[in-house]
């Protein structure tokens, strides 16, 4: 008889606007913080943070190094975590950056 996988939860529709509002915030940051994205265009050009931009070009790297997933709802709740604490300590590590992923009680302090 063939065992069956436990259910492996996807991530939540709260994570899921955490993770945006976690985007918003963090593209704030960086902005702040005068560290644009460098676009060759015609000339290099400075580049503000999106949440887009924050989402495609940091969080899914390191979501499709870690877990080879190329889209942000196929993320277990776990793994979420794990994408976004991976971020978190990354940016306060290189950039001495430090923002917090939203939670109910985070948001409340705020």
């Amino acid at each position: 008889m063939k065992k069956s996988k436990p259910e492996v939860k996807k991530r939540t529709l709260q994570q899921n606007k955490a993770l945006h509002l976690w985007f918003t915030q963090l593209a704030k940051e960086l902005n702040e913080a005068g560290l644009s994205i460098m676009k060759t265009l015609k000339h290099d050009a400075e580049i503000p943070w999106t949440d887009t931009t924050v989402k495609e070009l940091m969080f899914k790297g390191i979501m499709k190094a870690m877990y080879q997933k190329d889209s942000t709802t196929k993320l277990t709740t776990k793994e979420l975590i794990e994408v976004s604490e991976t971020l978190t300590r990354y940016l306060a590590e290189k950039h001495g950056l430090v923002t917090e992923f939203p939670s109910i009680e985070s948001q409340m302090r705020d």
